[in-house]
């Protein structure tokens, strides 16, 4: 993909130096927020900051939404590990916990 420009030894040994190390980690993060190696591709390569940042926010509110999704299915996991009742599905708590998802949903 043209994303590591890594120094060549004897003339295929690779030979990376600390800012290649700094490139794969700020990837990794990249990949890890949702973008695609195009994406990170550009943010790389431009030198315009405007580009740069119309990139950044492409994914800014998609990844927000995934991290309010991950937290509320934490805190219903929570409330189910906290639950006395032997089955979930009866708890009163539960219920209440996931009636939000179901307000979510759209009705049959």
């Amino acid at each position: 993909m043209g994303l590591l420009h890594p120094a060549r030894e004897g003339g295929s040994r690779r030979r990376y130096e600390k800012s290649d190390v700094y490139a794969v980690a700020m990837i990794l993060r990249a990949k890890e927020a949702g973008f695609g190696l195009d994406d990170i591709r550009e943010m790389f390569d431009t030198d315009d900051p405007v580009r740069r940042k119309a990139t950044l926010g492409r994914h800014r509110d998609a990844l927000a939404v995934r991290i309010a999704q991950a937290q509320a299915s934490l805190a219903l996991i929570d409330c189910a590990l906290d639950c006395d009742h032997d089955d979930i599905a009866s708890c009163p708590h539960f219920h209440a916990a996931i009636d939000g998802r179901i307000g979510a949903c759209t009705p049959l």
